[in-house]
């Protein structure tokens, strides 16, 4: 590619960002890596009536966690500052002015209450009003008004919109990286509002136009529900005499639901029981909460790899990648035009599949907070220790607790299926001799307490899975849990022998 990769992620702060919108980052991030480009973060906040305080926060730390690094934009900052379009509102009237003296757009004076009413006496006729070149010229519009009129109405302050011109009757020829080749006729398009005087702001289809064209942006890749607009933004291009640098266009298919009928949204997220949102949010104006993957437990990195794959393919049999061989291996020709559909079970597998992988100093990075939370002050030698034991079981972080609080904390309640199991005939009197075994023994580790404890089994004659089971009730207090000499050597032969003496003292052997 001749010309240097640019491409932005525009969100608008409406609300939380929809893992959809992370997977658009995404894919806008792995296209410029790959192509040794930039990626911008531009916020597309114009719409003041949808503005959702602490949205646009929530979408530079859902990035920030999620490994999506931000080169020129909101929160770095760079050379066509601002990034935010309520910062840019000057610029745009200019470009919406230059388009009506051009005669690619035109001065529309109808109020919402006239246009309700030409709605509504269309539907009465069973047909559906459509603002374009039929009716442009007999409503109060700068093509049907002379321009002393127009002139005179923007001077008293009327309130008025620009529109865009569409040309009546010509095929737009365009093509997407994703889709190919695609043509619609511009007689079944309308002519889009492109500027309101009401609040002095563009709409989308203005604004991302100039900021692309300003911010030279190479390529706009973007979820399908832009793919209507796409000749629109073609035309405006042509409008601007900016068809030599614009920009090459992917349209990337929806998110569907697990069910696969529709487009992914937090409703099936709470009827089936998984997050649609990177982090957890909470509504700064109805309270209403929503779950993020960060908080239930999910690793960034498996996070990532789940979405990277709903809707690309690698074209190999991999499924596990780490952000660098994505960046190596992305390609927008391998990304389908069919929706992709969200498969909640299979981003668990992911995150089981990072888990497992995990370094005794990650996992006590990530156990610590956890620890801290249940009031555990700890090492973090110990704490990686203790879930570097049970990694292979667990599945979310959110897991480990459960997993492994019996290294940290010793049983007070017994489960009662074990007990009933363990805690009778000679096993309490099997249990003390086996307390007395282990105050002797100097080198308790695991290997070596294992050696002693089976000799001691095979020469009373007991049963491995008797004294075991019945250990595992002092010191667990559940059937769960390691190998039983792995908890031994953790919590040490002092505490071994306590949490013996407090199942003595405290339940009573079963009948």
């Amino acid at each position: 590619m001749s010309r240097e990769v640019r491409v932005r992620f525009a969100p608008s702060p409406t609300g939380p960002l929809h893992i959809g919108g992370v997977r658009t980052a995404l894919y806008n991030y792995l296209f410029a890596r790959r192509h040794g480009g930039k990626m911008l973060l531009r916020i597309e906040d114009t719409d003041s009536q949808r503005f959702v305080p602490g949205a646009e926060e929530y979408i530079i730390e859902s990035l920030k966690w999620c490994g999506i690094e931000i080169d020129e934009g909101v929160g770095v900052g760079g050379p066509h500052a601002p990034y935010r379009q309520s910062e840019r509102k000057e610029i745009y009237l200019k470009y919406a002015t230059q388009l009506v003296e051009a005669g690619w757009a035109y001065y529309a004076f109808d109020t919402p209450e006239e246009l309700d009413a030409l709605r509504a006496e269309a539907e009465q006729k069973g047909e559906t009003f459509a603002y374009n070149f039929k009716v442009r010229e007999q409503l109060p519009t700068s093509l049907s008004l002379s321009k002393e009129e127009v002139e005179a109405r923007i001077a008293r302050g009327d309130q008025w919109v620009v529109r865009f011109k569409m040309p009546e009757n010509e095929v737009v020829k365009m093509d997407d990286l994703i889709r190919g080749h695609v043509e619609m006729n511009t007689s079944t398009l309308d002519d889009k509002v492109l500027y309101k005087s009401a609040d002095a702001l563009p709409t989308y289809h203005l604004a991302n136009i100039v900021d692309d064209h300003l911010m030279e942006v190479s390529h706009v890749i973007r979820g399908e529900e832009w793919l209507p607009s796409l000749p629109l933004h073609y035309l405006l291009y042509r409008a601007f005499g900016w068809e030599d640098t614009r920009p090459e266009f992917a349209h990337l298919p929806l998110l569907l639901k697990p069910t696969g009928g529709g487009k992914l949204s937090k409703r099936d997220g709470d009827k089936m029981g998984f997050p649609v949102f990177p982090l957890f949010w909470t509504s700064p104006t109805t309270g209403e909460t929503a779950r993020g993957y960060r908080e239930d437990g999910y690793l960034p990195e498996a996070f990532i790899n789940m979405l990277a794959l709903l809707g690309w393919n690698p074209g190999t049999e991999q499924e596990v990648f780490s952000m660098q061989e994505l960046i190596d291996t992305f390609s927008l020709d391998r990304v389908s035009k069919a929706g992709a559909r969200f498969q909640p079970d299979k981003a668990k597998w992911f995150n089981g599949q990072y888990f497992h992988n995990l370094g005794r100093e990650q996992l006590a990075t990530i156990y610590q907070p956890i620890l801290r939370e249940h009031g555990i002050e700890t090492s973090d030698e110990l704490a990686g220790k203790a879930a570097d034991i049970m990694k292979e079981r667990v599945t979310l972080t959110t897991d480990l607790w459960d997993l492994t609080s019996f290294f940290f904390v010793a049983p007070t309640e017994y489960e009662e299926k074990l007990a009933k199991k363990q805690w009778k005939g000679d096993n309490p009197a099997m249990l003390a001799e086996l307390r007395e075994l282990l105050l002797t023994i100097e080198d308790f580790s695991k290997e070596n307490t294992e050696v002693v404890v089976r000799a001691w089994i095979e020469q009373k004659g007991f049963s491995l899975g008797q004294v075991m089971n019945t250990l595992r009730l002092a010191l667990v207090g559940a059937g769960k849990g390691p190998g039983m000499f792995d908890v031994t050597e953790f919590i040490g032969r002092e505490e071994c022998v306590r949490r013996i003496d407090n199942l003595i003292a405290n339940l009573k052997p079963m009948e």
